[in-house]
């Protein structure tokens, strides 16, 4: 059997009050409006036997909130954007409000569909982790009048919201480590697209640690930007390539997860062993790390202070936000990542 969902005017017509009388009272106006008590319980009351429950989009096209944030992330299939998606689903749910996740596949064209997409669904703000090379589609948010927070990434060319780590300062500390490991042929893997600014940040950080020990010289040669969509054989091509000019490097920095993950398959293809052949710091650290043997050395990211950031001050940005108001002043978080060490470097000698 099918239930008709209970309106407003359901409510009104069992009580012989008006719609209007219903809707003050159940939005808590029932006192300033002159409703009486008595009349106020009977609403409430009879409101709670029925079950009734408001059609959230009416209401939001009506008082100009929606109290739904739209998440927009590369791919929730990565464990590192479903882990703060859930994060963020948890503090939502805790200052009541609703959340959309949509995801960009790295595609500004479909970044960009996606945006428009869900700004019909009325929300009240975004958190945004851009695949964009340009800030375009923050200029449509601005100029929808749309509070946004990016997380994860940023551009430098574009003054906005934003919660990062500082990838520059994880990745050289991470070089660092392999430096005083002996280590001095070290290589950088980063994913594509290479505009990205965390993947920037990371090279940057590497490439810095290495200038700073005299003993080492950067060489583009160690550097190179993996294709997200043939890692495997972008990985086993470099390695041969390294093999057979006797030019392996002893360690890599990767710049994310899943690089590791497919260094780690292509190693076992070609019969690298890890450590000893090739010590490995990982961006990223998922569980399985810690049971890979050998276990693997990680860049760990504080996912839940993304999360708890973004989401408080982006409903901060929506509970003060006044259209057309010139932004003064932004806010620009960078959390500090930790290096875990485990058993994936060795010292060379």
């Amino acid at each position: 059997m099918k239930y008709k969902k209970v309106s407003l005017s359901d409510i009104a017509e069992m009580l012989g009050v008006s719609k209007a009388l219903v809707s003050i009272v159940l939005n808590g106006k029932g006192d300033e409006n002159g409703i009486s008590k008595a009349t106020q319980e009977k609403v409430l009351k009879l409101a709670e036997e029925l079950n009734y429950k408001p059609n959230q989009f009416a209401r939001g096209l009506k008082i100009g909130k929606s109290n739904t944030i739209g998440l927009v992330v590369s791919d929730i299939s990565n464990q590192f954007y479903s882990k703060i998606a859930r994060y963020i689903e948890d503090y939502c749910i805790s200052e009541d409000y609703n959340l959309i996740i949509c995801n960009t596949d790295e595609n500004e064209e479909k970044e960009k569909k996606v945006i428009e997409t869900i700004l019909e669904k009325q929300i009240d703000g975004i958190i945004l982790s851009s695949a964009s090379e340009n800030s375009n589609n923050l200029f449509k948010l601005q100029n929808e009048n749309i509070p946004f927070i990016l997380i994860d990434r940023k551009f430098s060319s574009f003054p906005c919201h934003y919660v990062v780590i500082d990838n520059f300062k994880a990745a050289q500390e991470a070089t660092q480590y392999l430096i005083e490991q002996g280590h001095k042929k070290i290589a950088c893997f980063t994913v594509s697209p290479s505009h990205i600014s965390s993947q920037v940040d990371r090279f940057l950080g590497y490439k810095e640690a290495i200038n700073n020990n005299s003993f080492i010289n950067y060489n583009d040669f160690y550097y190179k930007t993996i294709d997200r969509y043939k890692m495997y054989n972008s990985i086993l091509n470099i390695f041969r390539d390294w093999s057979n000019n006797k030019v392996m490097p002893s360690a890599i920095l990767s710049a994310n997860y899943q690089i590791t993950l497919t260094i780690l398959e292509v190693c076992r293809e070609i019969n690298i062993k890890i450590p000893n052949d090739l010590s490995i710091v990982s961006f990223d650290d998922i569980d399985v790390f810690r049971f890979t043997t050998p276990t693997i050395t990680a860049v760990v990211q504080p996912l839940e202070s993304y999360a708890k950031y973004a989401t408080e001050n982006l409903i901060k940005l929506i509970k003060s936000f006044k259209i057309n108001e010139e932004q003064k002043e932004f806010i620009q978080i960078k959390l500090d990542a930790n290096l875990v060490l485990r058993d994936s470097v060795v010292k060379y000698n």
